[in-house]
């Protein structure tokens, strides 16, 4: 059996410092598994509106600076995958370097090969297909990430962590963006659309045109995001009392939030340029989260309210596939009016479901749950059968 324990900075990284022969590996946390499983379903909900001419404001993302709740949903995924990076590690304690950096390399290309079949699906227009997404950040801080974790200990971990959020600041606010110059955070004109244009082209989202909110420059806070959650993960994994993790998760999450709030004077929060105040903020609120179904699911034992959710986190990568196929072929399949016009199935579905007798802000969102709850059945088919997709 294999164990693991909390220790000084071993002769290479977090991962040798951290995983020993002293201690039974940590099981699965329910509560990680849950908070995967309800941040996925909030992906999918805000993703899959009935109608995008009528949501609900915090069922959007804010339009520049500021945050709803649609906005935290992202960075709690990347930090959910720095957490899931230390206990995947420390099950895995004892295997050869190089069978560990091929797993990282093939999940990362799996993933970053994911995004663009869903970027491009059906057409696949290799001229202007996107490059970068959701998926594909992920892919690139949890290859970052990982690899940091194997190689550096605490302390230069968390340099690496705090260095990208202020190289990220030093460039946004100094470098002579030329024909915009320094400390421009307007958008489309600023560092990192510059970069975007130089390095993405035309493979740029399709809405911004030349820049992308997943883009170049705005991964380097997203990673620092990732890694915050390997902090989390190594606390949590540590031989420390429930009560004292669950307080010290709380203080934490508490000062990553007030931090961020406080950087948010001279930095303002904003999802799309990720910006270093926005990945410390979310982070913290993720931590609270995090802290919130700890002390529900592991110290109060109340489990059958999340089981929904461990569902849905058990293939996250697979709902998150699936949800987004399914919502393309809708507006893509046509349905006959009587009228002898066609409308896609998806607009179909809407109109005589839903909107017939909501109003459209609740019909749309309906549609979203309803959309939710076709995936979710999805999940728990596979569930049931024991089948569970991994990168």
């Amino acid at each position: 059996m294999m164990y693991c324990a909390r220790g000084g900075r071993a002769s290479r990284g977090v991962f040798d410092g951290y995983i020993s022969y002293d201690r039974p590996v940590k099981e699965r946390l329910i509560s990680l598994d849950a908070f995967r499983g309800i941040t996925i379903a909030s992906m999918i909900l805000v993703n899959n509106p009935g109608s995008w001419g009528h949501i609900y404001s915090q069922l959007d993302h804010a339009e520049w600076n500021g945050w709803t709740f649609t906005d935290l949903i992202f960075p709690f995924f990347l930090f959910i995958t720095g957490v899931s990076i230390v206990f995947a590690f420390s099950r895995r304690a004892g295997r050869p370097r190089r069978e560990l950096y091929l797993k990282i390399a093939r999940r990362a290309l799996i993933l970053f090969a994911l995004g663009l079949f869903l970027n491009g699906f059906p057409s696949y227009d290799l001229s202007t297909i996107r490059i970068m997404g959701v998926l594909q950040r992920i892919s690139v801080c949890y290859l970052v990430a990982s690899i940091s974790f194997l190689e550096l200990g605490t302390s230069a971990l968390g340099a690496l962590s705090i260095g990208l959020c202020l190289i990220y600041w030093a460039l946004m606010s100094w470098y002579p963006t030329p024909d915009i110059g320094p400390g421009m955070w307007e958008k489309g004109h600023n560092f990192a659309a510059y970069v975007d244009q130089m390095v993405l082209g035309k493979h740029v989202w399709a809405a911004g045109k030349t820049w992308d909110p997943e883009g170049v420059v705005s991964t380097l806070p997203a990673i620092a995001n990732t890694i915050f959650g390997i902090f989390a993960g190594l606390w949590l994994n540590s031989s420390r009392s429930q009560d004292e993790k669950l307080k010290g998760m709380l203080a934490a999450g508490a000062a990553g939030l007030f931090a961020g709030w406080l950087w948010s004077l001279v930095l303002p929060i904003n999802k799309n340029l990720w910006t270093p105040s926005y990945a410390v903020f979310m982070s913290g609120f993720a931590l609270v989260v995090l802290s919130v179904f700890y002390w529900a699911i592991e110290i109060r034992g109340r489990k059958a309210w999340a089981h929904p959710f461990v569902v849905y986190g058990s293939n996250a990568i697979t709902v998150f596939v699936f949800s987004g196929l399914v919502a393309r072929l809708l507006n893509l399949w046509k349905v006959a009016l009587p009228s002898g016009k066609t409308t896609a199935v998806k607009n179909w579905i809407y109109l005589n479901f839903f909107a017939s007798w909501l109003s459209p802000l609740n019909a749309s969102l309906a549609f979203a749950l309803a959309f939710i709850a076709f995936t979710y059945a999805a999940m728990w088919a596979l569930y049931k059968k024991g089948i569970f997709l991994k990168a």
